[in-house]
């Protein structure tokens, strides 16, 4: 059975937990799923961690990609602005079976109208400015992740851990998600509708 592809997007001061915790989570099944990093123009991207990625370039992802991973950080404040960078977002967006966004990855996402009259979440320390990126999009003020369609938006950081094992479970069961969580040694919020950090 051929591996599900995922596509990682990186682009200067992404958030180091957004990437590395869905990728810990889907690392661990290397016979189901094959993570690689993609950039605008490829090559090193580093975040304000001094953490640096090689990547390769957004328009080789394959049309036939499964799942396109939008992580946020302190980065997206700028890239909601990159034209270039929403449209390919968007292209890539619309042709990925799944569409998987961390923290203010939402707002990368909605500036696309990919996310319009569908329900989704963020950072609730963010949230403010995530919702002023859609203001067409149903914002969850109180999840921890949502799933509308084929896109599953999560809260801050961390929450990224949770979308990631939800999304396994709805794919593999609760009990192949409650494994991979005990194997990481991290206690999964499995209730994705309240989010202990939302605002209040």
């Amino acid at each position: 059975m051929r591996t599900m592809n995922i596509a990682v997007l990186l682009f200067d001061d992404f958030e180091t937990l957004d990437v590395y915790g869905p990728v810990e989570v889907f690392g661990r099944l290397v016979d189901i799923y094959s993570v690689a990093f993609y950039s605008l123009d490829g090559g090193q991207i580093k975040n304000k961690h001094g953490v640096s990625v090689l990547s390769a370039k957004l328009e080789d992802i394959n049309k036939d990609l499964e799942i396109f991973l939008i992580p946020g950080g302190l980065g997206t404040r700028k890239e909601v602005e990159n034209k270039l960078l929403i449209d390919k977002i968007k292209e890539i967006a619309t042709f990925s079976k799944f569409v998987l966004t961390v923290c203010t990855g939402s707002a990368l996402l909605a500036r696309t109208g990919l996310l319009d009259n569908k329900t989704a979440t963020s950072n609730k320390r963010a949230f403010n400015w995530v919702i002023s990126n859609g203001i067409n999009v149903n914002w969850n003020k109180s999840a921890r992740w949502t799933i509308d369609d084929k896109y599953y938006t999560s809260s801050g950081v961390s929450a990224g851990i949770d979308m990631a094992l939800g999304f396994i479970s709805n794919r593999h069961g609760i009990e192949f998600a409650r494994k991979i969580a005990f194997e990481i040694e991290y206690n999964w919020t499995e209730d994705k509708d309240n989010d202990t950090f939302k605002a209040e």
